[in-house]
């Protein structure tokens, strides 16, 4: 890969865009490492407001990492993540937890509960507020279940459920808080083309009705082409590369126009 990219890629924050937006989430010199597994090098990226930032990188890149990082799951060795202008770092455990109310996740696995039925899953995150009437806590999961087009299937068990089926409704729970960010971990894998492409397609749907701004970890170019507005490409520890889809498909560097190929 050549040096020249690297070098461009010194300061995350406005990097590959001329959005100018506020910045939701800094991640400044990011270092990680597992051991003699070192994970992040010096990593820096910044997440604009209502911007869908997807991250590529070979497994094993760190791409995981770095969103636990972002929430406090995982400690990092050295550098700064800021999140809505916090610094987690710092944060207590009390702290933490109300940011992360503001963060939604949808896992690799939708991480439905099996023994409860759809509607009961999604009522879920709403039980720790006791402001809410049940009929408030009702039309809340199902105005959820409308967002992501499965009203019809609130009684049905995930066991019932197609793999797309438990994506959408996995993202339902997510938006039942209603997050300022969401972090996607694979939202398209496992799925066939066609479900795969509805998924992504949800994605911009989901950020015009709610203003979401969302990291997108994927390994499918055609979801990364169809929702990110700029992406970030991982290499040995380090942003090697930031841009649209399409700079970086016609980039001059042979390595990074390998990852569209």
């Amino acid at each position: 890969m050549g040096a020249k990219i690297r070098a461009n890629i010194s300061d995350a924050k406005g990097i590959g865009s001329d959005r100018n937006g506020d910045i939701l989430i800094e991640v400044k010199h990011l270092k990680k490492s597992f051991g003699n597994n070192e994970v992040f090098k010096d990593f820096s990226l910044a997440l604009e407001k209502k911007e869908n930032l997807v991250v590529l990188g070979k497994s094993g890149s760190g791409k995981s990492v770095l969103i636990k990082c972002m929430v406090g799951l995982i400690d990092a060795d050295e550098g700064e993540i800021l999140v809505m202008g916090e610094d987690i770092e710092k944060l207590n455990e009390k702290a933490l937890n109300v940011l992360r109310k503001k963060i939604g996740f949808l896992f690799q696995s939708a991480a439905l509960y099996d023994s409860m039925t759809v509607g009961e899953n999604l009522a879920f995150p709403l039980r720790g507020n006791k402001e809410l009437s049940d009929e408030e806590r009702n039309a809340l999961v199902e105005e959820s279940l409308e967002n992501v087009g499965l009203k019809d299937v609130i009684d049905k068990m995930p066991s019932e459920l197609s793999g797309g089926m438990r994506k959408r409704i996995g993202l339902a729970r997510t938006l039942i808080l209603k997050p300022e960010i969401v972090l996607y971990d694979e939202p398209t894998t496992g799925l066939d083309p066609i479900t795969a492409k509805e998924i992504s397609e949800l994605i911009l749907e989901i950020r015009e009705k709610y203003q979401t701004s969302s990291i997108i970890i994927t390994h499918d170019l055609a979801c990364a082409k169809i929702v990110s507005d700029r992406i970030v490409i991982i290499h040995e520890g380090v942003c090697a590369a930031i841009g649209t889809y399409e700079t970086l498909q016609n980039s001059e560097d042979k390595w990074v126009r390998s990852f569209f190929e």
